[in-house]
């Protein structure tokens, strides 16, 4: 496992802290001019100003380094999300439209999101802990959007991986050219009615939704204004 905070263990110092953003913002660097390719293990130590054998110690592969990045992109997302929520009255509305800005986030830096989800794509069984913290934070950008009462339920959580494999599925196909915007759209809208079937009448999130005459006309419409 890379040097991070490991589940249980003593926190990164301030200074390894530091040294781990040098590292990551470098592979964003190289990865936004020249995508997966441009990223090379010993051109990141030299641009974030570590020794080789410490980058390898804190990500002991590009893969991992770009996995790492993905998460720290999501993070980001999170709080902007966190900051300025989703207001459309109707939940699936909500969910399509945070699916919609990350996708867009994603499609600003093509470069850097073809690299970072092709390593996705690529991880390994050495690469479980980083992964499975993508999962973690693309769950909870997704289930705020829901808007839930209280924890989800089994059938919530299997809905939300159904929407994070088409999420996942529309960004590889988009950057790859294989899809278009309009079934990016169309998709995505899809898994946001979804996961929206699972919420019961009545709810916090349910009754948000019933809670203006023609809301979910009016959050269709505003999401095609995004878009």
């Amino acid at each position: 496992m890379s040097e991070e905070a490991k589940p249980g263990g003593p926190p990164l110092t301030a200074r390894q802290e530091e040294r781990r953003r040098r590292i990551l913002e470098a592979a964003v660097r190289l990865a936004s001019d020249g995508g997966f390719d441009a990223v090379q293990m010993r051109e990141v130590a030299e641009r974030s100003g570590v020794a080789l054998g410490t980058l390898y110690r804190y990500f002991p592969s590009k893969i991992h380094l770009l996995v790492a990045t993905l998460r720290g992109e999501l993070g980001r997302l999170h709080e902007t999300l966190r900051e300025r929520p989703p207001e459309d009255p109707d939940p699936a509305a909500r969910v399509t439209g945070t699916l919609l800005r990350a996708f867009g986030a994603m499609r600003r830096e093509p470069r850097l999101a073809d690299a970072m989800m092709r390593a996705l794509t690529f991880a390994d069984r050495s690469v479980t802990d980083e992964v499975d913290a993508v999962s973690r934070l693309t769950t909870a950008i997704i289930l705020d959007a829901v808007g839930l009462d209280g924890p989800p339920t089994a059938e919530q959580l299997s809905a939300v991986r159904v929407v994070e494999y088409t999420w996942h599925a529309t960004v590889v196909g988009r950057l790859s050219g294989r899809v278009s915007e309009d079934r990016v759209r169309t998709d995505l809208e899809t898994a946001g009615r979804l996961i929206a079937r699972t919420v019961p009448a009545g709810s916090r999130a349910d009754n948000r939704a019933g809670s203006a005459p023609g809301a979910e006309d009016g959050a269709r419409r505003r999401l095609q204004r995004r878009a």
